[in-house]
């Protein structure tokens, strides 16, 4: 199953690179319309909209294998022994801070959480320096 998984997303890779550079190769509708008024031979004003090229077929095709290798991925990756059913913050582990029988909180932590802050002015509020 793994070589599996690792063969799909070395697939959507590149598929996922081939359809930058197609993308990249093509130019837009735009480039004929300025071809249209005076600077070229362009038969209509937004170019040829006839049946499409290689480039752009070969793009839907890479698009749709993108499409079906990502929708496998997510669909096996949910589906591996180790992940959990729920959401990854229901998974997260929960730690609290130790309370004593007197219902404070540790000494060590309160130590700690004092020598790691910050330290506060006297008056409680942060001084803004004036010209």
């Amino acid at each position: 199953m793994n070589v599996f998984l690792t063969i799909v997303l070395a697939l959507q890779m590149l598929s996922a690179l081939g359809m930058i550079g197609l993308i990249l190769v093509q130019h837009g509708k735009g480039a004929d319309m300025g071809a249209a008024f005076g600077s070229g031979g362009s038969g209509s004003l937004f170019g040829a909209s006839g049946s499409a090229n290689f480039l752009s077929r070969t793009t839907a095709v890479l698009a749709a294998v993108f499409f079906t290798c990502t929708l496998g991925l997510a669909y096996f990756g949910h589906l591996s022994p180790g992940s959990s059913t729920g959401s990854v913050l229901e998974s997260a582990p929960v730690t609290a801070p130790a309370v004593s029988a007197s219902g404070a909180a540790a000494p060590a932590i309160a130590a700690s959480a004092s020598a790691t802050a910050p330290a506060v002015p006297a008056s409680g509020a942060a001084q803004i320096p004036t010209r």
